[in-house]
């Protein structure tokens, strides 16, 4: 595996946790417990979209008669527009 070194800055908060995962004996150091845990998130992030195609592939294959209603599709978007527009109206 190659290493790519990098100077990056984080949070005290952020760089107690890295502190208390090498303490703890998870990791030699706090490089390898950043590494680490972006290893853990990338998988879990992976899960979860695994998950959600998964479902949305059964959704999907239902039969047209077997789908919920949504209503009119402007009622979709009218929670992002009244957003947008009070955006708008703070600029």
């Amino acid at each position: 595996m190659s290493v790519q070194k990098q100077s990056v800055s984080f949070t005290a908060v952020a760089y107690d946790f890295a502190k208390e995962l090498v303490e703890s004996g998870e990791y030699p150091n706090v490089s390898a417990a950043v590494s680490g845990e972006l290893a853990k998130s990338k998988a879990e992030r992976q899960r979860e979209r695994a998950v959600l195609e998964a479902e949305l592939k059964r959704r999907l294959s239902l039969p047209l008669d077997q789908w919920e209603p949504v209503g009119d599709a402007s009622d979709v978007t009218a929670g992002a527009r009244a957003h947008l527009a009070a955006l708008t109206q703070k600029s």
